[in-house]
């Protein structure tokens, strides 16, 4: 176990419900050095060395005001000690993590029977180790957390005492590890430098690649994660290979010539799982692309994965003006979105998702529980 790993010596994981329509998960960690005050910091001191507990914290609008908050609300605050002896699997967590391998923790953190309380199971793509107290449990919570791993969200869930999902009585805290999804951007043109500095400011790891070797540097594109030069196809199939495109990747194709864009689209439209692809060009170029992509034979449903031209129309014309016509596509693409005006919509802002892996109410797991997604709807888009 790293010295990183050992630095915390608590864990406090709170579900945070401030205001009625506004649910959220915080995490906080805290050593033994937190000040005894009456703070969520606090509470991790007085528990040191006692069992796992679920504390309820209420917050006043006047003391939330004074601390720069719009209201107060309900804070839900579980705390356990995180020890070797407590928690064995940590390092083994940790250096997942600093691998960039997937990896979600799932405790078990309110139950009417305490010895319940504090139950964990650890969940990775290829399996599970540990268990929250009952086989029908695990295999319901370790599908879930799969679920919210693949989106890169962590949350609280709720479950009946024997793991019925429609159920109530247990509450199981998801925290998932999951590294930054990937935009790879194929072509080093003046675009691409804009679409790479888009990409990183939605939180994706960004990759720009191309075969010429004068045009792909770090100095032209400092906004990119890792800058990389070879033939798309053979780029992109390497990655697929190594397990390095999932269901999140996003796939930008810029360079609107034939001999890099038909061998990349041929891999690409072709992935198992992929979030997004999108090709620029001109409405001449794109029917010249999928005769090609059809001689190349691609079938018509392989073809209808691919975005192209790309973009929504925002009457763009600069390549920063592009860049945000090509992420809100892609962001449109992700959750589902129509890419109308809102003003000439009616209904909830955050309503149905329509996203290609599931319709989903936001903030809703597939068969109708609530997920605790922290920080959604974000203050800027929550009008």
């Amino acid at each position: 176990m790293s010295d990183r790993g050992l630095r915390a010596s608590l864990r406090c994981a709170g579900v945070a419900h401030v205001g009625a329509d506004r649910p959220g998960t915080v995490l906080v960690e805290c050593g033994q050095e937190a000040p005894p005050d009456a703070s969520a910091a606090g509470a991790c001191r007085l528990r040191v060395g006692a069992a796992p507990v679920l504390r309820r914290y209420g917050v006043s609008d006047d003391d939330a005001f004074a601390v720069g908050l719009t209201c107060g609300g309900i804070l839900d605050v579980y705390v356990e000690k995180v020890s070797r002896d407590t928690f064995p699997e940590l390092g083994a967590i940790v250096a997942d993590i600093e691998a960039g391998r997937p990896v979600a923790v799932a405790t078990v953190v309110e139950h009417p029977d305490p010895s319940y309380i504090g139950r964990r199971q650890v969940i990775r793509p290829d399996g599970s180790t540990g268990s929250l107290g009952a086989a029908r449990i695990d295999d319901a919570v370790r599908d879930d957390a799969l679920g919210l791993l693949a989106a890169g969200h962590h949350g609280a869930l709720s479950y009946g005492l024997n793991g019925e999902r429609q159920g109530e009585g247990m509450r199981v805290f998801v925290r998932a590890f999951a590294p930054a999804p990937r935009m790879l951007v194929f072509g080093a043109i003046d675009f691409a430098a804009a679409v790479a500095r888009v990409g990183g400011f939605l939180g994706y790891r960004v990759t720009v690649c191309d075969a010429r070797p004068v045009f792909v540097t770090a100095s032209r594109f400092p906004e990119a994660d890792e800058v990389v030069v070879e033939w798309p196809h053979r780029y992109l199939a390497a990655e697929q290979e190594a397990g390095r495109v999932d269901g999140r990747t996003v796939i930008t194709v810029l360079t609107h010539e034939p001999r890099f864009d038909v061998p990349l689209l041929e891999v690409a439209l072709r992935l198992p799982e992929v979030g997004y692809v999108g090709a620029m060009g001109s409405r001449r170029t794109h029917d010249d692309r999928m005769t090609r992509l059809r001689n190349a034979g691609l079938t018509e449903e392989e073809l209808a994965r691919l975005s192209s031209p790309i973009g929504l129309d925002l009457g763009a014309r600069t390549p920063e003006e592009t860049a945000i016509s090509i992420a809100a596509e892609v962001v449109a693409h992700r959750w589902g979105g129509s890419g109308q005006p809102l003003a000439r919509l009616a209904g909830p802002i955050h309503g149905l998702r329509r996203s290609g892996h599931a319709d989903q109410r936001e903030g809703l797991l597939s068969d109708g529980r609530e997920l605790v997604q922290p920080g959604w709807p974000p203050a800027h888009l929550s009008a």
